[in-house]
């Protein structure tokens, strides 16, 4: 029984060493002096880049690369499905754009990847840039299933998969074994200091199903955020923002008279301020949700520059004393980081239930 703290705090500290690997799984090649740059500015704009590369999302699915001895550059990982649609649908694989390198024909039309964005272009691959660098070339829409596109299908199913294995244990009258009783005290968390608490008896469990999951994907999507997968879908504002979308749209579908009334027309005040009152009232509704996307946004991509930050400062001192500080400090952070993707999808899920709880609550206004 002693055995087990033991076991759990060295899986701990795995995952927390995780993310120091990535750089190393990437190739980040800073051994090589950025183009055009020489010495220690050049390292800096690898990092930099590499910092920029982390944080984007990709049409491919790559686990890590590496250069051979004649200079070639090797991806190890699989490509994915590019979806766009441009005078008709264009379907082909992103293997065909080689990570940006090459020129894909589908449909007659020819698409380049720039800055992981697909751009209409030429047979030889020409990006036209403005006077401000951006592409002038034709963006077609594009529904392709990037890295976070598919990491969300992944997590959809891996959850549909664990709760329905405890759903089928509870319906034979049993306990739930293996990953169901590790996730047990957290449903069990969930419903009696979060949904009861802030929604009440009567109405929490109509939202229940929504609180277990947005608490159990916004934590482990950003749990495979900290591992040498580069999977960041939560530091992608749109992801967020859809999040948020859900919340809000639960919350003012299932409203009742009452949270209408004290947002329109607000009892025991008088009029005059009711109609001062109204339009901030109206605002807030807008305000609470948008605090929702930004909090989650901003804290997940400020983890990850930071930790890629403090990494590559080894790269720069190249000297044990600094390279060990870094390498401490980063190691520190990383478990830091294990605390703030569960805090984050608590403080996400507690938010939540407290608008839903504002919602369906009845004022006694006599």
């Amino acid at each position: 029984m002693q055995r087990k703290p033991v076991v759990s705090l060295l899986f701990f500290l795995l995952i927390a060493f995780l993310p120091l690997s990535v750089l190393a799984q990437e190739d980040m090649h800073l051994e090589e002096i950025a183009p055009g740059v020489e010495g220690e500015q050049g390292v800096k704009e690898e990092i930099k880049e590499y910092i920029d590369h982390h944080l984007l999302d990709s049409h491919d699915f790559s686990l890590f690369s590496y250069t051979k001895d004649n200079g070639e550059h090797v991806y190890v990982g699989f490509p994915l499905p590019v979806i766009l649609w441009d005078d008709g649908l264009k379907v082909f694989s992103s293997s065909k754009l080689h990570h940006g390198e090459a020129v894909a024909e589908a449909g007659g039309n020819y698409y380049k990847s720039y800055h992981n964005k697909i751009y209409r272009t030429n047979a030889e691959g020409d990006i036209n840039l403005d006077d401000h660098h951006h592409p002038t070339n034709v963006k077609p829409l594009d529904f392709s299933i990037t890295k976070n596109v598919f990491t969300i299908l992944i997590v959809g199913l891996l959850m549909l998969w664990m709760f329905s294995s405890m759903a089928k244990s509870y319906k034979k009258g049993a306990l739930p074994k293996g990953m169901g009783r590790f996730l047990e005290p957290i449903v069990l968390y969930i419903r009696d200091d979060i949904a009861i608490p802030n929604i009440g008896k009567k109405h929490y469990k109509r939202y229940m199903s929504f609180l277990l999951t947005i608490f159990f994907f916004i934590w482990i999507i950003n749990l495979l955020g900290l591992t040498p997968l580069g999977v960041n879908v939560t530091n992608n504002i749109a992801v967020t923002f859809a999040l948020a979308l859900l919340t809000f749209l639960i919350t003012n579908f299932t409203a009742n008279k009452s949270y209408w009334g004290h947002i329109f027309w607000m009892p025991g005040v008088p009029k005059l301020m009711r109609i001062v009152l109204a339009p901030i009232e109206l605002l807030g509704i807008f305000i609470k949700p948008f605090s929702l996307l930004i909090r989650l946004y901003a804290n997940i991509t400020a983890g990850h520059i930071v930790l890629m930050s403090i990494i590559g400062l080894m790269f720069i001192f190249k000297n044990w004393i600094g390279s060990s500080l870094s390498f401490g400090l980063a190691f520190a952070l990383a478990l830091l980081e294990l605390l703030v993707a569960a805090l984050q999808a608590y403080i996400f899920t507690m938010l939540s239930a407290l608008y839903f709880g504002q919602a369906v609550e009845e004022h006694d206004d006599h």
